[in-house]
């Protein structure tokens, strides 16, 4: 048995993959803890995780503008702080991050201790952290066709991005009957990932009068502090299709799998859902994501036949895009078989192997373990 450290906060996309990652660890007999942010997003998600150690390190994302940059070089040293304690006192055999600004101590501390690292990538484009910390790291896992010239070929693998386990197709309407929609009309979601998105929030709440002329409900999660702190439902006008707005939902699985198509932004970790759920999507990628690394994501998801995208700067042709994706049965069809074949790939069994052949066997950065 060996002891795993995971440093997953920050965002719902570095979280849930190191939720599943510890689930996985944890069957196989595997001990973990988790490093999280203190943002509401994470305490948000943790709570249903009662089997896991969470435990809070000190941080804050890094950013350009002064305060923020400030913020960021007071809480950092912090950060390391705690995670070299840590270290030193629960003795990890291996630290593994998933990007983001909690995993530069963690990894920092592994360092320093001589602990072996792992480091996963699940955009298309690398960030910041991955990039500048993969010269620390014992294993680079990357999306499947991605290259991160500045660390050694050697530690890379190509494996994409876990899922949880709660994460699965589920009777489309049992979800809509779970979220207290219709069961029998047809159902639009709109994620704007963890934390929301803005836009799209205001794109629909402008059509929903159009969407329910159609028969279509809706159903929107807003993003914690978005202005709608409260579950809410809202009755369009002139037709009995039921359109609601959560804050958040713990219930993703649920979501994706009632709604006939999805309207998202393209973070690698609602992808990698919606995938799972076999769900179509028209993908809106945040503009002002890190790198544009959103528009690689959802041009990938696209080019694979997952769906489709749509600019924000072209969301007035978003509703007419939707409702004609709605209409058309075989299109959805041929965008689910194209979603269960992206799904064949067994992402969280790779990284088990490999991790253990890491800590068990000294990982001597030869031939990816293989079942």
């Amino acid at each position: 048995m060996s002891r795993f450290l995971i440093s997953c906060g920050g965002t719902g996309g570095h979280l849930a993959p190191g939720i599943a990652l510890a689930e996985g660890l944890q069957a196989r007999g595997h001990e973990t803890r988790l490093l999280i942010s203190d943002k509401k997003v994470d305490a948000r998600m943790v709570e249903k995780y009662g089997a896991f150690t969470f435990l809070c390190v000190p941080g804050s994302p890094f950013g350009w503008s002064p305060l923020t940059l400030l913020r960021c070089a007071m809480t950092q040293p912090l950060g390391l702080g705690f995670c070299l304690r840590l270290a030193r006192s629960w003795r990890p055999d291996a630290i593994v991050g998933f990007g983001g600004f909690t995993s530069a101590p963690a990894v920092l501390a592994g360092r320093t201790l001589g602990i072996p690292v792992a480091l996963h990538e699940a955009n298309r484009v690398p960030g910041r952290a991955i990039r500048q910390l993969g010269r620390f790291a014992r294993r680079i896992y990357l999306p499947p066709g991605v290259r991160l010239d500045s660390v050694p070929a050697a530690a890379i693998r190509h494996v994409g991005l876990p899922v949880r386990r709660e994460v699965a197709r589920r009777d489309p309407a049992s979800a809509r009957s779970a979220l207290g929609l219709d069961p029998s009309r047809p159902v639009l979601a709109i994620l704007g990932g963890s934390q929301g998105a803005v836009a799209l929030n205001n794109w629909v709440r402008s059509r929903l009068n159009s969407f329910a002329a159609a028969g279509i409900q809706v159903y929107c999660v807003t993003g914690l502090g978005k202005g709608w702190d409260g579950a809410s439902v809202v009755k369009a006008e002139g037709a009995g299709a039921r359109m609601i707005f959560v804050p958040f939902s713990d219930r993703i699985p649920d979501v994706i799998s009632a709604a006939d198509l999805v309207v998202s932004r393209a973070g690698a970790g609602t992808l990698a859902e919606l995938v799972r759920c076999g769900t179509p999507a028209v993908l809106v990628p945040f503009p002002q994501a890190a790198d544009n690394h959103q528009a690689a994501n959802a041009g990938y998801f696209a080019q694979e036949g997952g769906g489709l995208v749509v600019p924000q700067t072209a969301l007035d042709g978003l509703e007419a895009t939707v409702l004609r994706v709605m209409r058309d049965e075989n299109l959805r069809d041929e965008f689910r078989a194209n979603l269960r074949r992206m799904d064949l790939a067994d992402n969280l069994g790779t990284l088990l192997r490999d991790l253990e052949d890491v800590t068990v066997r000294g990982g001597d950065n030869g031939a990816l373990a293989v079942a």
